[in-house]
């Protein structure tokens, strides 16, 4: 549930108080009329309608809280009995119930999950060939004119979803729906295998009893999962695939590069230039950051084009496009090393003005797309947090050199112009 509260008062009146909630399990119109009322009792009874507010948000918190695998007791509709597993699983507010049979190789499921719409579907699956969508057995159930739907998938292609008799053996399949939440029954005749691949996702509506594309964000394309069966026990892992991995390597390539390598290349060139011993050590040094990163950097770019090709029907349109223009400003900036005139030059002070302005538009860019691409490939929290520290290390560092710099340069400016009044009295003046 997101709340979003605008609170306004005066002494002994209160102005204004704005209340819009949006909560999965609640429909649209319910939303706006529970708006509308509270907003209009604020304005006539501030104690009344803030008693009626706690009431009110109680009864949406117990209600989502109440809502989590461990305290949703649910049964084999057959049997009867408590389901021996559960999971809330990590993506789409979903939760998936079960009980594995060993002595005839069945998994009883429930799997519950919330639509993003009161006229969208929900879906799990198992898929015996591989990890993702395609090759998924799923069972899909949804909402039509008040009755529940549910249909079976044999999932061969990412564009059409189209019913289908499973590879697997299932009976006992029923649906149903309350409150916005639809819950998903089914028993399936497994292999006997230790583990077996797992699909759940969640889709906006149904045109013509077909369902239609599901969203593209993280959650959507992270929701796959390992059931491993173990002395009868199930736990669920997460699945690490080949194309998982290559986007492990393309995210650790681009944050080294664009992230890492070019800015602490743009540090050195920046601040060491200012110490005359420095000179040239700091330009092959920054030569050879950048040069590295560059490296690196087309690695990252020629991984992601690869992902792109074998994601057949996903795109990332802005985190592909700034991905392309840090491609061609780097080249672009790296040929331009070639052409770079001289010091005396009468045309070198426009090409420090071009260096310098690619190079900071290229950092930029590179931390926006490294962000983005976080968002997409949805890590471990700690990742994220890792390279946010290094950053602002690298942040850090550039500020003390910053000020440090700005000293020497003061100091070096004083002691020039002292040194040109002293030469001036030393010539009888």
């Amino acid at each position: 549930m997101i709340i979003y509260f605008c609170y306004c008062v005066v002494p002994n009146e209160i102005v204004s108080i704005s209340l819009f909630l949006v909560f999965p399990s609640v429909r649209t119109s319910q939303n706006k009329q529970y708006y509308l009322y509270l907003h209009l009792y604020y304005q006539t009874s501030p104690m009344a309608s803030s008693i009626l507010l706690f009431l009110f948000l109680s009864f949406f918190i117990l209600k989502t809280s109440s809502q989590t695998c461990t305290t949703q007791k649910l049964t084999v509709p057959k049997t009867k009995t408590l389901y021996s597993n559960c999971i809330n699983l990590p993506y789409l507010n979903s939760y998936l119930q079960y009980t594995h049979n060993p002595s005839n190789s069945s998994l009883s499921i429930a799997f519950i999950a919330s639509p993003p719409s009161p006229s969208g579907w929900v879906s799990w699956g198992l898929n015996p060939t591989g990890s993702g969508m395609v090759g998924t057995q799923a069972i899909a159930a949804y909402s039509e004119d008040g009755k529940m739907t549910i249909k079976t998938l044999d999932i061969q292609s990412y564009k059409v979803l189209v019913p289908g008799k499973l590879s697997y053996e299932v009976w006992d399949l029923s649906a149903e729906e309350s409150d916005g939440v639809i819950r998903i029954f089914a028993t399936l005749k497994v292999k006997e295998v230790g583990e077996v691949n797992h699909v759940w996702q969640v889709g906006p509506s149904v045109s013509n009893g077909r369902l239609d594309i599901h969203a593209f964000q993280p959650g959507n394309l992270n929701s796959k999962g390992i059931l491993k069966f173990s002395g009868g026990h199930t736990s669920s892992s997460t699945v690490v695939d080949s194309n998982t991995r290559n986007k492990n390597i393309h995210g650790i390539l681009n944050a080294v590069s664009w992230g890492v390598l070019f800015p602490l290349g743009v540090i050195i060139a920046r601040y060491m230039r200012t110490f005359p011993s420095a000179d040239p050590a700091w330009f092959y040094l920054h030569v050879g950051c950048q040069l590295s990163a560059y490296a690196i950097g087309v690695a990252g770019w020629a991984t992601g084009l690869k992902l792109g090709s074998n994601s057949v029907g996903i795109t990332y349109s802005l985190h592909r496009n700034i991905g392309i223009s840090l491609f061609a400003l780097a080249t672009l900036q790296i040929f331009a090393l070639f052409l770079r005139p001289k010091k005396d030059h009468k045309y070198r002070h426009f090409w420090n003005i071009y260096h310098h302005s690619i190079g900071y538009t290229i950092i930029i860019l590179g931390l926006l797309n490294i962000f983005k691409g976080f968002d997409i490939l949805n890590p471990e929290k700690k990742w994220k947090t890792t390279y946010i520290g290094v950053i602002a290390a690298l942040g850090v560092i550039a500020v003390l050199l910053e000020v440090i710099t700005w000293i020497v340069v003061l100091k070096r400016k004083a002691n020039n112009s002292t040194k040109t009044v002293d030469g001036y009295n030393n010539n009888g003046q």
